[in-house]
């Protein structure tokens, strides 16, 4: 991408989150999302990538063929951080590209500590309080990644909580990123927007939400209309 498009995108970034290679194709080459973000459990809901290491290198591949500029992989190992520290490290030398994505658990915490002490970038995910973008900072880690869908299911107010951690964020002077996931309408991602929040990964759903206004395709059929009237 040209200096002069990096710097009009400022600190935005948005990703898809999904494993579906068909979603990809999709949505990637409009040029809006800057990576994906994948779990276990979306490549177990694509049915297309299993969890293992060298399946996730080529989809790796996949991604930045059709122009991710970051991909995001999550390590496994529930609380043997020898495991998520190894499978971490094995992800990371897919490409410099690769960010690892840890639980933010005590054993992922230690495996990140480890993972970030050898150079690699990692996310902490499964973030729901404002106190774990605290931890995520001290991690060093590069993103922290709070689910907003799950933490409004949960009773929590995730778009007030998910403000307050990008307030932590900011007062810290950190260049950590608040990786906003579970996002289950466009408008989510533009009311946080607005209150400086830059990092956002969404559905193919939601994608499909930013490219739906109706009013913008009603204009852009009169533009064609127009164009065909004076030709």
């Amino acid at each position: 991408m040209g200096t002069n498009a990096q710097g009009r995108r400022g600190r935005l970034r948005l990703f898809l989150d999904t494993a579906d290679v068909a979603a990809w194709r999709t949505w990637l080459p409009t040029g809006v999302f800057y990576g994906v973000t994948t779990n276990p459990t979306l490549l177990e809901r694509a049915k297309s990538t299993r969890c293992d290491a060298g399946a996730l290198a080529e989809l790796a591949k996949e991604a930045f063929r059709l122009g991710a500029e970051e991909v995001q992989l999550q390590t496994w190992g529930g609380k043997d951080v020898d495991a998520l520290t190894q499978r971490g490290a094995t992800l990371a030398a897919i490409d410099p590209r690769v960010v690892v994505k840890v639980p933010i658990t005590e054993a992922g915490a230690r495996a990140a500590h480890l993972l970030v002490q050898d150079g690699h970038r990692v996310t902490m995910t499964g973030v729901y309080a404002t106190h774990q973008v605290v931890s995520a900072t001290a991690l060093g880690a590069a993103y922290a990644a709070p689910y907003l869908g799950r933490m409004n299911d949960a009773g929590l107010d995730g778009l007030e909580t998910i403000m307050d951690m990008q307030c932590i964020v900011d007062a810290m002077e950190s260049d950590l990123r608040v990786l906003v996931a579970s996002v289950r309408e466009v408008g989510e991602v533009a009311k946080l927007a607005a209150a400086g929040v830059d990092t956002f990964t969404v559905s193919p759903g939601v994608a499909e939400q930013m490219f739906a206004e109706p009013l913008t395709h009603k204009a852009a059929e009169d533009f064609e209309a127009a164009a065909e009237r004076w030709s």
